[in-house]
């Protein structure tokens, strides 16, 4: 090769060296850009043809709904628990959701486990089955005439639900009752209580339990707030426990009444600008200065965190509990082809320390799929107004964390049985009316009544303290010291020896109640059960002491309470 040509192949050399690069990079610079939209596509293309092929070939034929539904939902929770599809026909549990309110009869359907038949649990005061005279443990017969015998609590639910106005008949076997029952229901907007209970306490308190935050809490919380104002409130306790949280703007009116106008309480950051959001409190408070305490537990969650928390970040409310569920999501709802709806989780709140109280990382999953908890060591520290300590990544932490009694196991057992339920329901049968929730008592003979009504029943349950022996007897078998140890074995399993008599009187504190809490809601309803509960709250006796203790209440609002949550004393 002569130095021309020589010359002349090395400059096509390069040139088609430098193209290649110069294409190399496009090539790539295209893929790193566009790669998100192919693999989306590419897979969207690959789950259709599955779908496809499976309608072809596959030996039974498929239910497109059915198996289309299951990988949507198996898919949507992979993400979170919050993010959902809602087909056409399946709208009433959001709205249901968004606005505290269905189409239906009002009433609360369980399951009787004897009968395999789904029966009244709790009429709602006011509402359509408790106005036409339905009771707790009327079994459901028959629905315009067709016979619900092996339909589910599900099936059912959905068959009494409807548009508001229309009718139907139901048929009801009612205990004690020989015929069947007959009634005329018709359907209305079912309005869940918002708050089923307030009144003043002793030494002037006033207590308002908040049941969620969908439909309009603010209007219906500031008309029970103004009415104990006017009864002379000095004080004020407000109940989120089991509140589960609704609407973001509903909590953020509520924590106007007591904040300054102009305060940032949540703002919302998310992967798209324009759904990032700032919540201020945009009205004139009602009452700046009135003691403040809230009441959360572990299912305090969304909504309600960013009231409690907002209370406590601002140094406006002592927080009275355990620690909240730890939901720091934000869901809003967008509109899908044919009818259908997703609420799908858009961002994050952040109340107004600066903190997310998220205390569960789904987008750091296990290898198993599993998710955890943020551990506390994860977490940081960030300060409230007055610059008291406060943590992320774990709900809310009370500023008074109160020990929570574990209920017996016998009590699970009674209650899964519907023994406590159907002692109720013949309890109800003896008694036409009953003294007021406030003074009402289980008598010592209607307790042995019930223990004879279990004894008859032949209950059994699990022993906790039995199979935990047996399985430590195995291991010891195993490992080749049980012959050693037989008699310590031996002597153990005497003194375990399931007695339910002994159990019935040992838990006879826990169980009295949750039997008067049950007889309670057939005559007063859901507040009848709040009283009951009530009458030996510790959460409740700790947030009446601090609110009864000025010098506490403000300390424990001060930067000087900052080590540690007070712990309240057995």
């Amino acid at each position: 090769m002569t130095d021309m040509n020589m010359k002349r192949f090395c400059k096509v050399r390069w040139i088609a060296l430098l193209l290649l690069i110069v294409a190399g990079t496009a090539f790539l610079s295209f893929k790193n850009s566009d790669n998100r939209s192919f693999q989306l596509a590419k897979n969207i293309d690959i789950f259709s043809s599955i779908v496809k092929e499976l309608d072809l070939l596959y030996v039974d034929t498929i239910d497109a709904n059915k198996t289309i539904r299951e990988g949507i939902d198996a898919m949507l929770y992979s993400l979170d628990p919050y993010t959902t599809y809602y087909p056409e026909d399946d709208q009433s549990e959001l709205e249901q959701m968004l606005k505290n309110t269905y189409g239906g009869i009002g009433s609360i359907i369980t399951w009787n486990t004897k009968l395999k038949r789904s029966m009244i649990g709790e009429p709602y005061e006011g509402m359509p089955a408790a106005k036409a005279g339905l009771k707790a443990g009327d079994i459901l017969m028959a629905i315009d005439g067709q016979d619900l015998e092996g339909k589910n609590n599900q099936e059912i639910s959905e068959m009494l639900r409807g548009q508001a106005g229309t009718s139907f008949k139901l048929t009801v076997q009612r205990p004690g009752v020989e015929k069947p029952l007959e009634f005329e229901l018709v359907r209305r907007a079912i309005e869940l209580p918002i708050i089923p209970y307030y009144t003043k306490l002793e030494n002037n308190v006033g207590y308002i339990n908040l049941s969620t935050f969908s439909g309009k809490p603010a209007r219906e919380f500031k008309q029970a707030f103004l009415d104990l104002k006017k009864q002379g409130i000095t004080s004020l306790v407000i109940d989120l426990r089991n509140n589960g949280g609704g609407l973001l703007d509903e909590a953020v009116d509520i924590a106007n009444y007591f904040l300054p106008r102009g305060k940032t309480l949540v703002t919302t950051r998310g992967k798209i600008e324009q759904i990032n959001m700032s919540y201020k409190t945009l009205r004139e408070p009602i009452d700046l200065d009135i003691p403040l305490a809230v009441l959360v537990n572990s299912s305090t969650a969304s909504a309600s965190e960013i009231l409690a928390g907002s209370l406590q970040d601002l140094d406006r409310a002592v927080i009275v509990g355990t620690r909240t569920y730890g939901k720091g999501l934000v869901q809003t709802t967008r509109s899908l082809p044919y009818g259908g709806q997703m609420k799908i989780t858009t961002s994050k709140y952040y109340i107004p320390s600066g903190r997310c109280v998220q205390a569960i990382d789904y987008k750091h999953r296990n290898a198993d799929g599993s998710v955890g908890r943020i551990p506390d060591s994860l977490t940081t520290v960030f300060h409230t107004a007055a610059g008291r300590e406060v943590r992320d990544g774990g709900g809310v932490t009370p500023d008074i964390q109160v020990e929570q009694e574990k209920l017996p196991n016998i009590l699970f057992y009674l209650v899964n049985d519907n023994l406590i339920f159907d002692y109720a329901t013949q309890y109800c049968l003896k008694h036409e009316t009953i003294a007021d929730a406030q003074h009402f008592e289980l008598t010592d003979a209607d307790y042995a009544d019930f223990k004879e009504m279990v004894r008859k029943a032949d209950f059994k349950y699990d022993q906790q303290t039995e199979k935990i022996l047996k399985s430590l007897k195995e291991m010891a078998e195993f490992e080749g010291y049980l012959k050693d140890a037989s008699g310590e074995f031996e002597a153990l399993e005497k003194k375990l020896q399931h007695n339910l008599d002994h159990d019935l009187d040992y838990f006879a504190k826990d169980i009295r109640n949750m039997i008067s809490i049950e007889i309670l809601k057939r005559y007063y309803y859901q507040k009848g059960s709040i009283i009951q509960q009530l009458k030996d709250d510790p959460d409740l006796k700790e947030a009446l002491k601090v609110l009864g203790d000025t010098k506490k209440y403000h300390s424990l609002l001060s930067p000087k309470a900052t080590a540690d949550p007070a712990v309240a004393e057995k």
